[in-house]
């Protein structure tokens, strides 16, 4: 029963699925401070967005949410507009003195008392938005360094660095710190936060820190802790996924860890996101095909295709050495899902730079394609290059990239019909329709599955959201996908 009583807060996430953790770790300090959750913004006393920070057109998606936000409590159905998330830890006291609808602009270093912090706004008082910094030099250079403790609060770490009583207490073996705002099947559970990487058009190290690999211990809990929610999918999250344990003195922890979260009571899949192709190591591919649970899903950041390019973004391999990888993950795996993203128009990309793009999305028959055009970001390496192209040629090149991506995921997806595949029962809406997705479909940006065939009736598998059900393909819509179902 929920005390009406109590100051109520609207959080609003944003961007990727590291921040939809960081919201819910926001949510638990908020509640365990004395606020209460609501799902709309109009019955909230606060609005908190919780902000992207990555690229233009999410700054200002951002930027539009709060500016909402603020219409509301003109209307006087709310007293306070926080921005919390990249966006706000990025500009800080810039955004506060540019977007003077707001109430406060609260930094990553505010979260550890967030509730506090929201208290002594509600209550009049001015919050001084902190000046960014350069988040890398609050960590030891050396990786296995970073673990000494004594340095500032991390996101998503709450379970090591709360200042508040654990959600859960000590029945998973460690604290977690956590309150879930979305109640479906399938929640992002973080490995890791911040990257060691310096790729030139990447502001995010700057912002999100130095990389810190979470416990073994803290993320079995967390798992533990979700399959007691009722979640049967986890998404494993982080800016590089396959650096995970690089600070804990072993660089195949990730392999040992899949292991270990396999053997969760409750869990169905286990999926792992954002892996770099210099360190997909054979090691790490032979565990994620062959661990219980562990769907067979690669997410491989390519960015390009071409050498030369991929060089200036200070990034490593080319076409041949990606196709090799994804040869070896087919050979292993001949159904697994891989999904990428690239960027176009690079300064000083050529014609001959983009049609390499062109033939590699056409030789490695990807499952799911992001295209992006490239745009300067503010203290990157890429910003103050030279060779600039010119924003209708970058726009152009992203089109063109983008429209033959599309034609290429549809016709990846209509080689799946006949295969036999795995789904996760995700939604049935009012007139009986089931949709989930199968273990190739990330959540959310990769496509979905239509469950057909004899569901519910006598002797023929009943639909349940969170039940992982057996089909055949039968047709392809676009990327999504019709399956007659066969079996639970």
């Amino acid at each position: 029963m929920t005390d009406d009583s109590l100051t109520s807060v609207h959080l609003v996430t944003l961007g990727c699925a590291r921040n939809e953790v960081d919201s819910e770790e926001l949510a638990a300090r908020l509640e365990a401070g004395g606020f209460r959750l609501v799902d709309e913004p109009e019955d909230a006393d606060a609005v908190m967005v919780n902000t992207c920070g990555f690229i233009e057109a999410a700054k200002m998606d951002s930027i539009n949410t709060l500016m909402a936000a603020a219409d509301l409590k003109d209307q006087g159905k709310a007293k306070a507009v926080v921005a919390v998330g990249c966006m706000a830890e990025r500009y800080g006291k810039e955004l506060a003195s540019e977007l003077t609808e707001t109430d406060a602009v609260l930094g990553f270093d505010d979260y550890a008392d967030i509730a506090g912090r929201l208290n002594s706004i509600m209550g009049g008082e001015t919050h001084q938005s902190h000046v960014p910094r350069d988040r890398r030099t609050l960590l030891p250079l050396s990786p296995v360094a970073r673990h000494s403790g004594g340095h500032t609060p991390v996101p998503g770490h709450g379970d090591e660095y709360a200042a508040v009583g654990a959600q859960a207490g000590d029945a998973y073996g460690a604290r977690v710190l956590r309150r879930r705002l979305e109640a479906g099947p399938m929640a992002p559970l973080k490995l890791a936060s911040g990257c060691d990487r310096r790729c030139a058009f990447c502001a995010i190290p700057a912002f999100r820190g130095a990389y810190l690999s979470r416990r073994p211990t803290d993320v079995l809990a967390e798992a533990r802790w979700l399959a007691d929610q009722g979640v049967k999918e986890i998404f494993l999250v982080s800016e590089n996924s396959s650096s995970y344990g690089k600070d804990l003195g072993d660089l195949r922890l990730l392999e040992t860890l899949l292991g270990d979260l396999s053997k969760v009571d409750g869990l169905e899949w286990i999926r792992v996101s954002y892996l770099q192709p210099a360190e997909t190591r054979p090691s790490l591919i032979e565990a994620m095909v062959a661990t219980e649970k562990v769907v067979p899903y690669f997410d491989l950041s390519f960015q390009h295709a071409s050498g030369p390019v991929l060089r200036r973004m200070r990034r490593f391999g080319d076409a041949d050495q990606f196709l090799s990888l994804i040869d070896s993950v087919r050979k292993a795996a001949p159904t697994a899902g891989i999904r990428s993203n690239f960027i176009l128009g690079f300064p000083g990309e050529t014609e001959a730079d983009v049609q390499i793009v062109e033939d590699f999305l056409t030789a490695a028959r990807l499952d799911a394609i992001g295209v992006f055009g490239y745009s300067d970001e503010d203290g990157t390496e890429a910003a103050s290059m030279g060779d600039k192209l010119a924003a209708d040629v970058i726009e152009e090149r992203r089109a063109r990239i983008a429209d033959l991506a599309d034609h290429l995921v549809d016709q990846r997806a209509e080689e799946r019909v006949g295969e036999r595949v795995r789904v996760l029962v995700e939604e049935i809406d009012p007139d009986g329709v089931v949709v989930g997705r199968a273990e190739h479909q990330g959540p959310e940006v990769d496509g979905t599955c239509e469950l057909v065939g004899d569901l519910g009736s006598p002797g023929g598998p009943e639909p349940v959201v969170g039940t992982v059900v057996e089909g055949v393909v039968v047709e392809s819509e676009g990327v999504d996908l019709v399956v007659e179902v066969t079996g639970a």
